[in-house]
């Protein structure tokens, strides 16, 4: 029977309780239920924090080996009582968490991560962290760039996935495989980062448009700031012409935009339809009025545009494409039949094409789509509307298909074709066809006389609904598995994953790969011999679970597709060892 050492009412996520404290566990118990909903056991305890004294809620956090997050409770007896007995658990965690630290294993003698709670992990004896770890983080995993940007992308990917982290520190920094393995089928996580970085963040799409904002007393005001003058000067060059006419001879730089943001300049760079309404609030600045445009509201636009010799891309070249039709001219979007609104539509076409440019650079025009040197027409009109970024530069071979007895798998297909031509007949076309125009006689009056039966189509419908419902179901069932325990199986199955990927990928290793036979051979027997402890791990993921309350069978069940395929593996790798053995005995 264990002995108690502290208990008190406390509350988890919210939740009424009671919080005990024996000589193995930390439990917590829901009111009104018997089992506790958390067990942590002492050799789990990792770090202690408390909340100050005086404060409003007396709160205890225990964090975990494993999780530094851990658990929060809260003490619900009146305050005095409350912080006395959050004391009491302080001193015994605080004894519990010392006695943890000085008996943790020295770094050369790192433990089994998947090891029962109940006894101290067994060391690593074989594998040396030096070799597995530091020799390869020297070696660039990428070909074509230095170690030290190599090591840079392998950490940020590993930053930006926790799932990742947590399965590199478990295998690699515990030495069960090497960088180099871990990161082999994962080049194209480092090639994303790399191409990320790459990239070159281009202008915002956005018109430039200061909004003003109201603030206390009815003032309003805009915020000025260098990006956005960078903006307006870009935007529209007359400002930038401006502010270099009057700065700081005739006026200084706060005045010149206090004064620009109250001009009509400004009002014409707005990019909304202009009213009346606001013309008349605008005042009169004899600076600014200098500057002004007329309104680019004529059939022909002010600034000449360039012709557009791409047909694919030129809206104008299928407007008489339909002449021969009789149907009359599409008026409803003829240019100018609003004439307020032709401003706006061009401001709108010029930031636009002023965005495009931006991004092609400096490229000269003809060099902006990609041209081939043939001279069919067909490969002509197909490269100008090509794009280069949507092309795979790389082409995927894929993998080699190992087939068993190939020879009579091609005399057999050789052999049916042959039977096929033989067994051909000559087939009469006019015969043929007038025996289909036979078969369609009369068809309009079968097909109204048609009448379908809904059964078939109701069971297919039910059976689609309770497959549906299984699955959401499934997905909304909880597992109830104590969360300690819960983490055990998830990184069992993850380690036991990447054994099984390591595993296949060195027997059908791809065309890109650089290991020789030999070493895809080594890496295969290491390989199968993680995967055959699986079932010893499974073993004593049961008997924790007994420990924790769990039934062995729902451990067993949870756990056996990642048995079967371990088992299938193993089961490969046997016959094919005893194959490879059989001929090099013959």
């Amino acid at each position: 029977m264990p002995t108690t050492l502290c208990s008190a009412k406390a509350s988890y996520k919210k939740q009424p309780g009671t919080l005990e404290l024996t000589d193995s566990l930390l439990t917590w118990t829901q009111e009104g239920k018997k089992a506790p909903a958390v067990r942590v056991p002492h050799l789990e305890a990792s770090s202690l924090f408390c909340s100050k004294e005086g404060a409003a809620q007396v709160r205890l956090k225990l964090g975990l080996v494993n999780d530094e997050a851990g658990h929060n409770f809260t003490f619900t007896s009146p305050s005095a009582v409350a912080y006395a007995e959050r004391e009491a658990f302080k001193q015994e965690l605080t004894n519990i968490i010392s006695r943890n630290r000085s008996a943790a294993p020295t770094p050369l003698q790192k433990p089994t991560p998947l090891s029962t709670p109940a006894k101290t992990p067994a060391p690593i004896q074989s594998t040396s962290r030096a070799t597995s770890v530091s020799s390869d983080t020297r070696t660039p995993i990428l070909s074509g760039i230095d170690a030290a940007t190599d090591f840079r992308l392998r950490k940020k990917v590993l930053l930006s996935s926790p799932e990742l982290l947590a399965l590199h520190k478990e295998l690699v920094m515990s030495g069960h495989i090497t960088e180099s393995e871990f990161w082999d089928g994962r080049e194209h996580l480092l090639l994303a980062e790399a191409a990320a970085e790459g990239q070159k963040r281009g202008r915002p799409g956005q018109l430039v448009d200061p909004r003003p904002q109201t603030v206390e007393g009815g003032e309003v005001k805009i915020v000025i700031t260098p990006q956005l003058v960078h903006d307006i000067f870009d935007e529209f060059p007359v400002v930038a012409k401006a502010y270099s006419d009057n700065v700081p001879n005739k006026l200084s730089e706060a005045e010149f935009w206090k004064r620009y943001f109250q001009s009509k300049l400004f009002n014409a760079h707005r990019a909304s339809i202009r009213s009346s309404a606001a013309q008349h609030v605008v005042k009169d600045d004899p600076i600014f009025d200098k500057y002004l445009e007329k309104d680019d509201d004529e059939l022909e636009p002010r600034r000449a545009r360039n012709e557009v010799s791409d047909l694919f891309i030129n809206i104008g070249a299928t407007l008489e494409d339909h002449g021969e039709t009789g149907n009359e001219k599409d008026v409803t979007m003829q240019a100018g039949r609003q004439r307020g609104a032709l401003p706006l539509i061009r401001k709108f076409n010029e930031h636009s094409e002023r965005l495009l440019n931006s991004a092609l650079g400096e490229v000269p025009p003809a060099k902006r789509r990609r041209i081939d040197s043939g001279n069919d027409e067909d490969d002509d009109a197909y490269a100008q509307i090509t794009l280069d970024d949507l092309r795979d530069t790389e082409a995927m071979d894929g993998i080699t298909l190992q087939m068993q007895d190939r020879e009579r798998y091609f005399e057999g297909q050789l052999a049916r074709n042959a039977s096929e031509q033989a067994g051909s007949e000559v087939v009469d076309v006019r015969a043929a066809f007038a025996e289909l125009k036979h078969g369609f006689r009369g068809w309009e009056t079968r097909f109204s006389q048609l009448r379908i039966d809904k059964r078939a189509g109701d069971a297919a419908l039910d059976s689609m609904t309770q497959n549906v419902s299984a699955r959401l179901d499934i997905r909304t069932r909880k597992t109830n598995f104590p969360p300690t325990l819960f983490r055990q199986l998830t990184t069992c199955q993850t380690a036991a994953n990447e054994f099984l990927r390591q595993f296949w990928t060195s027997l059908y290793p791809t065309t890109s790969s650089s290991a020789t036979p030999s070493q895809n051979a080594a890496k295969a027997a290491k390989m199968a011999g993680y995967l055959s402890k699986t079932r010893e791990k499974v073993e004593a993921l049961v008997r924790a679970g007994q420990l924790e309350g769990v039934e062995p069978e729902r451990v067993e069940v949870a756990m056996k597709p990642l048995m079967d395929a371990v088992e299938h593996a193993l089961a490969f790798y046997r016959a094919r060892s005893a194959k490879t053995s059989t001929l090099k005995t013959a």
